[in-house]
């Protein structure tokens, strides 16, 4: 069994007028014990519903689900201190300092002080710690948000955009931290309309669109069922080389400044010799890279965004 299992799962917002709005229609989803999984889907796909419906703080239509074990809406409260999250801008007291405002949390459960400093350097907050949040930018009262969500040292963390407003410095940060408590053996799921940041920061990767699991499993599994590679190729005539590509039976097209032909990298000879048969001769031949952004977009049918 997965750290979180879900099965079925339905969520329907009843409207005063009219038929419901369907966030979550039957969705089904398991995530393994350690390192960092990304959860992704276009606007409206229903991320966020579902984040809540874990930590109970929406409740299904339909469905199960299981976090550590337990059943969120009826005794997530057995497991609630081996988990940490942030959903959406964490709630924060602005008129208190960073430092206090851990302190207070970590109150509730018998934290000393020491772990509260050493968690603002963690998050990059060492030299802030004293100012009050009022003062924060987005971007710091998120870092202070993932620093409330690491005190009580979770097993599971559950993150809804965790790198939102920060710079690209900042993101990177907050990447490289995410990746070593993935290392530690933790599970962080972490909702993210970042894709290029998913794609270096999580293990497995799951896709949602319309309220419905598209894909999941390991980045690179994910990466080839999607679109597929072909090759890139440059030379001086692309018009001419297209006409010739095609005339010989290949699948090729111009693509900005480079010709793309539907072949795996290994048939690379086969394209330069068909070109240089008609006086054409390559600048470059190069396997065409897929991103998960390029996957993203065409299995949520040219969706972006993130969800509600």
């Amino acid at each position: 069994m997965g750290v979180i299992e879900v099965e079925g799962l339905r969520k329907e917002y009843r409207r005063a007028r009219g038929a419901p709005s369907i966030a979550l229609a039957g969705l089904e989803l398991s995530v393994p014990e350690g390192g960092v999984f990304g959860f992704l889907g276009p606007n409206g796909s229903g991320k966020t519903t579902t984040i809540r419906c874990l930590l109970g703080l929406v409740r299904p239509s339909g469905g199960r689900t299981r976090v550590l074990g337990a059943d969120p809406q009826r005794d997530l409260a057995s497991v609630i201190r081996r988990v940490g999250s942030i959903v959406e801008t964490p709630a924060l007291f602005p008129n208190f300092s960073g430092r206090r405002n851990l302190q207070l949390l970590g109150a509730l459960d018998g934290i000393a002080p020491r772990a509260v400093d050493d968690m603002l350097g963690r998050v990059g907050l060492g030299g802030r710690g004293r100012d009050l949040v009022g003062t924060y930018s987005l971007g710091m009262r998120q870092r202070l948000g993932l620093a409330a969500a690491l005190l009580k040292d979770p097993e599971l963390l559950i993150l809804d955009e965790p790198a939102n407003g920060l710079d690209p410095a900042g993101i990177k940060e907050i990447r490289d931290l995410i990746r070593s408590l993935g290392a530690e053996g933790r599970t962080v799921f972490v909702s993210s309309h970042l894709l290029g940041e998913v794609q270096q920061t999580c293990d497995r990767v799951a896709i949602l669109s319309q309220g419905r699991l598209v894909t999941a499993g390991p980045v690179e599994d994910v990466l080839a069922i999607g679109h597929r590679a072909g090759l890139l190729v440059r030379l001086g005539d692309l018009a001419r080389g297209v006409e010739v590509l095609r005339a010989a039976g290949l699948d090729a097209a111009l693509v900005g400044d480079v010709i793309r032909v539907a072949l795996t990298p290994d048939e690379g000879a086969r394209v330069t010799e068909v070109l240089a048969r008609e006086g054409l001769y390559v600048s470059e031949v190069r396997p065409e890279e897929v991103d998960l952004e390029t996957v993203f977009l065409e299995l949520t049918g040219g969706e972006s965004g993130e969800a509600p």
